[in-house]
Parts: C-alpha cells; sequence; structure tokens
C-alpha cells in the first residue's frame, strides 16, 4: 500500500514521497524550550497551537501514520535576488492543493477500511513538519533549521497527510551536515547563533515577512538588498548541488520577480498592489509590508537618485511606509555626506 501512495504520488508531480508514524515528534521538547524562549517573536499562532504541534493525535484522533511529500521550486536560472526564490511563483499553497487533494482521496479510497479518515496539510497544519520529515526518511534537519534532502537540496516545499491507515514506516534519516557551518557563517543577522538554533525575531525572512510593524532600526542595515525573505543560509549549503529542477512549481513560474524595480513597487497604491501579486505569497505581507521592505532596501543599497521616490513615500497616508521612507533618506544622504570631498 505504501508503494501504491508514493506512486501515486510520483505520478502526481511529487519530488519525494515518505512515511512516518504518528506519534509525538521526536524534539517536541526542543519546540516547546524554543517557544518558551520567546523566539518566535510575534509568531503567536505557533505558541497557540502548539500542544498539537507535538501530538498529532490532537490533530486527527486515532491517526497511525503521517505521508511527509517534497515539491522541488529550484530552478537552475534563478539565481539570488531581492525576493526569496520560493515566492516567485503562484502561491504554492494553492499549486500544490489539488495534487494533495487527490492524493488524500486515494488513499482513502485504497484502504481496506472503510472508515479510514485523512487530512492533508500545505505548511498550514499544526505539525512538526521538518521533525517528522527527517524522521520519515524524506531529509534531515539542518544546522540551519532548514530540512536538506540528499537528492533535493534545500529548495523544496513540505506537505504531509495524516491518516488513520497504518502505514510501514520509512527509516529515518540521519544529520549529513558534518563539520560545516556555511550556513551559519552567511546569516546576515546573526539569526542562527548556534547550530540547529534560530532566532527568528533577527531573521529576515522573520522581519521582511512575518513582523507586521517597524523593523529594529539596529537591524535596517543588515538585510542589505532583501525585499521579500531570505535565502542566504538555504544558497550557503552545499547538498544544493544535488537540487533538483522544480516539476510542478515549473509551470507557474514569475519570472518578473527575479530582480523587480524597487522604485517601481514604490508607487504601487493598494488597488495595484492586490492587482500585481494576486495568486503569490508576497501578498501576506499587504501593501504597507512590502513597502516598508522596499524602503529599508533603498536605505541601504540606493543613491540619490531615489530620493525623489522615496520623498513621496515619506508622504504616504500610511505611516509604516512613511517611518521607513524617511529612515532611507537619512541613510542615503548620510552615506553620500560622508562620500562627498572636503574643501
Amino acid at each position: 500500500m505504501k508503494e501504491l501512495i508514493r506512486q501515486k504520488a510520483v505520478a502526481l508531480g511529487f519530488d519525494a514521497c515518505f512515511v512516518t508514524g504518528a506519534d509525538r515528534p521526536d524534539h517536541a521538547e526542543a519546540f516547546e524550550q524554543w517557544l518558551a524562549d520567546g523566539r518566535n517573536g510575534e509568531m503567536q499562532w505557533l505558541a497557540r497551537n502548539a500542544p498539537k504541534r507535538v501530538d498529532p493525535q490532537l490533530v486527527l484522533p486515532g491517526a497511525r501514520s503521517i505521508v511527509c511529500l517534497a515539491a522541488s521550486y529550484h530552478r537552475a536560472e534563478g539565481s539570488s535576488g531581492p525576493i526569496a526564490r520560493y515566492a516567485r511563483f503562484d502561491d504554492y499553497h494553492d499549486v500544490l492543493a489539488s495534487r494533495l487533494v487527490e492524493l488524500t482521496a486515494y488513499i482513502d479510497a485504497a484502504s481496506d477500511d472503510a472508515s479510514t479518515r485523512s487530512l492533508w496539510y500545505v505548511d498550514t497544519g499544526p505539525l512538526l513538519e521538518r521533525d517528522l520529515a527527517q524522521r520519515a526518511g524524506l531529509g534531515f534537519v539542518g544546522k540551519h533549521t532548514n530540512l536538506i534532502g540528499r537528492t533535493l537540496g534545500n529548495w523544496f516545499f513540505l506537505s504531509e497527510i495524516i491518516t488513520t491507515l497504518a502505514l510501514e514506516p520509512d527509516v529515518p534519516e540521519k544529520n549529513r551536515c558534518g563539520s560545516c557551518t556555511k550556513c551559519l557563517t552567511a546569516c546576515p543577522t546573526n539569526a542562527l547563533p548556534a547550530p540547529f538554533t534560530l532566532d527568528a525575531r533577527r531573521c529576515i525572512s522573520y522581519l521582511t515577512i512575518e513582523l507586521k510593524g517597524s523593523i529594529p532600526v539596529e537591524l535596517r542595515p543588515l538585510i542589505g538588498n532583501h525585499v521579500y525573505g531570505c535565502d542566504d543560509c538555504l544558497a550557503a549549503c552545499p547538498w544544493n548541488r544535488f537540487a533538483r529542477e522544480a516539476s510542478i512549481m515549473k509551470s507557474v513560474v514569475r519570472t518578473e520577480l527575479d530582480q523587480p524595480d524597487l522604485l517601481e513597487l514604490l508607487t504601487l497604491d493598494d488597488t495595484a498592489f492586490k492587482k500585481r501579486f494576486a495568486g503569490s505569497p508576497i501578498l501576506r505581507t499587504k501593501r504597507r509590508g512590502l513597502l516598508r521592505n522596499v524602503c529599508v532596501v533603498l536605505g541601504n543599497t540606493g543613491d540619490l537618485g531615489v530620493l525623489a521616490a522615496l520623498e513621496k513615500a515619506v508622504a504616504d497616508p500610511e505611516p509604516l511606509i512613511a517611518e521607513h521612507a524617511t529612515w532611507a533618506t537619512a541613510e542615503i544622504l548620510k552615506r553620500n555626506s560622508a562620500r562627498a570631498p572636503l574643501g
């Protein structure tokens, strides 16, 4: 039965399919301590559903197995840029959903037990998905706390189907980082203070996506040119030499987001923002969040030629945008003043 499910998953375009049991995740206590230390920042939803994350039986009573799936988003031509690689496609939640619905229905229909129940999630359910995926053998959690697949590198999405159907678990994967610390040294904000330890409050992905208010002033210069998310620790991983070209996601790539025009983004009103990013994960930041980020990047990388655009942003009715545009203007003026010749 497990092999039939795996074959169906591959036929649907998934790049990997592994199975683990529906018992308590191996690193549940570490997750609970991470929350107790406040390293989740403003992501309070992680704390609210923490009991379910450490006990799959609270997600689906009677669950016996969890099917862990991977879908690559690797593009050979999609190199580093101001927008994280995963967001340069249509929203993966929507893209993967129809395939997960079909695979879940297949599992329920193929079971000999008519009472079999299964639920699917794509980065949306209260499951410690990286922990479970490692136990299933799909990959191993690296020192950057992301999952690494030996045949996928870092560049893939995870999704799960939790089911009451009993399936033979696959062999857990072991950590294969060795002595490598490239991901730790690649982080611009020291959000990885130790191996396997993430302080989300300093992570650029958190600061540019999950954080809804002002970005701490001391961290703004460290954001560099990152407008939405950050791939620095992922890109540093040597296992990416085995990355597999996207299958499911390749038909929904948005190449215009590889190197977007930041000044053009700064002109978007709310209607234009929603139209421009319809069906994209970037909608999560809302206009106020994205333009906040654009202002920070311009403050870090812009020259005097962007001041006119920032001047308009300073007058934006959204206080969050105006605040960061004011900061960016001051940074550019300070930088150019320091370069001005004496006398």
